[in-house]
């Protein structure tokens, strides 16, 4: 804390840059302190504790975006006071998230045409986008259901075990059932045959993985589309696939263009995408757009007018920053295609050096596949003698931060390692990575080698000349521990965290 002084002949404070040295004072944490202190003060005190975070461009556990280039920086600052929601006070702003929603559409093949209004809306993650897209299904069951005459009380959602934990919140938050897909060895995305299977006329809609959090594979939904397709003709049903593009909507469309996941497919009715993932935008910004209007029922849209003008709204919030849209119109027309498919190229080809420079090591299992986002995840051959979490933990000597985590039901035997592969994660980071496993890993193998070495073998002579060993207490303690940790880490839920 800085220590305020005054110059008797002027009047002017003084002010000791770290006051640390003669103040001895805790720094508040429950309730807010009676007095003011300098705004350098304030300052200083929060800087030096963010100096125990860790380094954003190192946690290669994220997806989120964590560099934009200066003059983008320089946008959002200028827009951090501008509220989003506010759109007769800021038309600028509102027009320039149209113009995202409609770009958006027609990068997944929206059928609009080309000066045609696309549905859609800016969220704060795909989160929100999920939760608005899951209250359009449920809405337009429910009167679907009702002009039947039929019960609408028990909806439910098909998913894989694979899905974001912001499906179970959903469910959970709007009481939609949540069937999930297990999934088994070797396959760790969604059965759309078994996803089918699943379906029945309470379901509100299949919701489909393009880049899975896990493995970063995009699930088969081109299948899916014509597998329930022919389910829907035999029942006369019409349940309708959403498709969760979070992680893979702005990869798919420059590395896959050929891969039909989206509203090529005539089931798929509406599609999340984050901004802040592969969008390239910094954290705080999701999309979710419609096929067309019918698919958003119009009694979700709210009408306000006092901001000035009737404005309509569906969001699960209402003031929010205006940064992120800007920033998010900015790459659009500072990277156009061949930018973001020059970037997403970069980040596979690094991605592919990661993966074989691990793979040489000898130590590891790839299981994330050739195609999908770029990512790799891996786990050990022999987790006898230690675990993916001692690596995890391990690497954070280094500065990495590389989340380890147990797979969902199903394969749920299994911990593995991810590591997600951005924009600013060069070539020489790669290298830099693997050579720190290289480390971690001969650390790990001389430690518990030290371990058995230390340990006291004590020797013990039983009737009929039979030699038995026994182990000292301090080696069994060891190993009880290692084992005991190794178990509680390896039991875990799936990782709710993981992003």
């Amino acid at each position: 804390m800085v220590v305020t002084t005054t110059r008797a002949d002027t009047g002017e404070p003084l002010y000791s840059t770290f006051a640390s040295r003669y103040v001895r004072a805790s720094v508040p944490r429950f309730k807010m302190p009676e007095r003011s202190i300098p705004k350098e003060a304030a300052y200083q005190i929060i800087n030096d504790e963010l100096m125990l975070d860790g380094n954003p461009r190192l946690n290669l556990a994220s997806f989120v975006t964590t560099w934009m280039e200066p003059e983008c920086d320089r946008l959002i600052i200028s827009a951090i006071n501008k509220n989003y929601v506010d759109m007769d006070g800021y038309p600028v702003t509102t027009e320039l998230q149209n113009r995202c929603v409609n770009m958006i559409s027609h990068l997944f093949n929206a059928p609009i045409g080309e000066d045609e209004i696309a549905v859609g809306v800016g969220t704060v993650g795909s989160s929100e986008a999920i939760m608005l897209a899951g209250l359009a299904f449920k809405r337009k069951w429910q009167n679907q259901r009702k002009a039947e005459g039929k019960p609408h009380d028990k909806p439910n959602i098909v998913t894989g075990a694979n899905v974001q934990v912001c499906w179970e919140k959903f469910a959970n938050y709007f009481d939609v059932e949540l069937k999930e897909v297990k999934l088994r060895e070797g396959f760790y995305v969604m059965d759309p045959v078994k996803a089918v299977e699943m379906v029945d006329e309470n379901t509100i809609c299949v919701a489909a993985i393009l880049g899975s959090t896990l493995t970063g594979e995009f699930e088969d939904i081109k299948l899916l589309n014509h597998l329930l397709t022919e389910k829907n003709r035999e029942t006369g049903w019409s349940t309708p696939i959403h498709v969760d593009a979070a992680s893979g909507g702005f990869v798919a469309p420059f590395l896959y263009p050929d891969l039909e996941w989206d509203f090529r497919l005539p089931l798929v009715k509406s599609i999340n995408v984050s901004g802040h993932k592969y969008g390239l935008v910094y954290a705080g910004v999701g999309w979710i757009v419609w096929r067309n209007k019918e698919d958003l029922p119009e009694e979700l849209i709210f009408h306000i007018n006092y901001l000035g003008s009737d404005q309509p709204t569906f969001t699960l919030n209402f003031s929010k920053g205006s940064s992120q849209i800007i920033a998010q119109y900015y790459q659009f027309i500072r990277l156009g295609f061949e930018g973001y498919r020059s970037i997403m190229e970069n980040c596979m080809e690094n991605a592919k050096a990661l993966k074989e420079g691990i793979q040489a090591t000898g130590r590891f299992e790839i299981v994330s596949g050739d195609v999908g986002v770029p990512l790799v995840t891996f786990s050990l051959r022999d987790s006898s003698r230690y675990t993916v979490f001692d690596v995890s933990e391990s690497l954070r000597r280094f500065g990495w931060i590389v989340p380890a985590y147990t797979m969902p039901a199903g394969a749920e035997h299994m911990a593995v390692l991810r590591m997600v592969i951005r924009e600013d994660f060069s070539r020489s980071l790669a290298e830099r990575l693997v050579s720190d496993i290289r480390k971690v890993v001969a650390d790990l193998d001389g430690r518990w080698a030290r371990t058995a070495i230390v340990a006291e073998v004590k020797a013990e002579e039983k009737p009929g000349g039979v030699v038995a060993y026994r182990k000292s207490v301090r080696e069994t303690t060891q190993q009880q521990e290692i084992d005991g940790d190794r178990r509680g880490r390896v039991d875990r839920k799936k990782t709710s965290g993981v992003c």
